[in-house]
This record gives C-alpha cells, sequence and structure tokens, in this order.
C-alpha cells in the first residue's frame, strides 16, 4: 500500500507544493511548527532516509538546499533548521522548519494554526522565490 506521500506525490491528496523536480517533491506541512515548515521527500517511496541510495540521498539534500534558500526569502526567520526522524511516515523525509531560536524545534512545541488562504499563499511566496 502507498504511504500518503505516494499519494501526495501522484495527486491523490492535494498538498501545497513548493517545488517539484523529477526527482524529489516539497510540500507544506499540514501540521506545522512555524509558518513555512516544509517537507520534502523522494518521489521513490523508500522507509528509511539512510535506505536511499548515496546519489539519491545527495540530490535530495541538495534540492532541499534550494528549497530552505527559498523558505528563508519567503519567511522572516534566522534560519533553516533541518529535521529527519522517519518515525510517522514510512517514506524517507526531510523536515525544513524556519527558526529564530534552537527551542523552536521542539517537538513537543504546540503547532502554528494555519488556514488554507495562509497555506496558499505561504507556499506562493515560496515557490517565486526557487
Amino acid at each position: 500500500m502507498a504511504s500518503i506521500f505516494s499519494k501526495i506525490v501522484a495527486g491523490d491528496i492535494p498538498s501545497y507544493k513548493v517545488a517539484e523536480n523529477d526527482k524529489f517533491y516539497a510540500f507544506l506541512d499540514i501540521n506545522p511548527m512555524s509558518k513555512g515548515h516544509t517537507l520534502v521527500i523522494p518521489k521513490q517511496e523508500v522507509d528509511y532516509i539512510f535506505d536511499l541510495e548515496d546519489s539519491t540521498l545527495a540530490e535530495m539534500n541538495i534540492f532541499a538546499k534550494h528549497v530552505a534558500k527559498a523558505i528563508e526569502k519567503a519567511v522572516p526567520c534566522k534560519r533553516i533548521g533541518l529535521m529527519v526522524i522517519g518515525m510517522e511516515v514510512p517514506h524517507a523525509h526531510i523536515h525544513l522548519i524556519p527558526i529564530n531560536k534552537e527551542s523552536d524545534m521542539i517537538l513537543s512545541n504546540q503547532r502554528v494554526k494555519l488556514d488554507q488562504s495562509e497555506f496558499e499563499q505561504i507556499a506562493k511566496k515560496i515557490r517565486e522565490n526557487i
């Protein structure tokens, strides 16, 4: 059975896409730690990030870097934090999280609530900076 992320890539589940190429897809997290919190995934469904081929992992990180630079231009923050956990969805992914201090990346922090128009506006601003 395909993961929820594979269904997003296939267009079966809607997402707030910020970037895409032939191998990777980036979209806003719908339960964000901060405005602009983005997930970067390989289109190929692989559960564990360290099971990706070396070249794919390297390319994914370069793709994530370009997305992170666009997020920095679109969302006020000091840095883009990068987090890999890999427990909640069986599909390799990187979290790119706009932060102003280290504690902004604590998983138990209250999540930001955004409405559809806010998600759409943020995704558009990021896309415009890619």
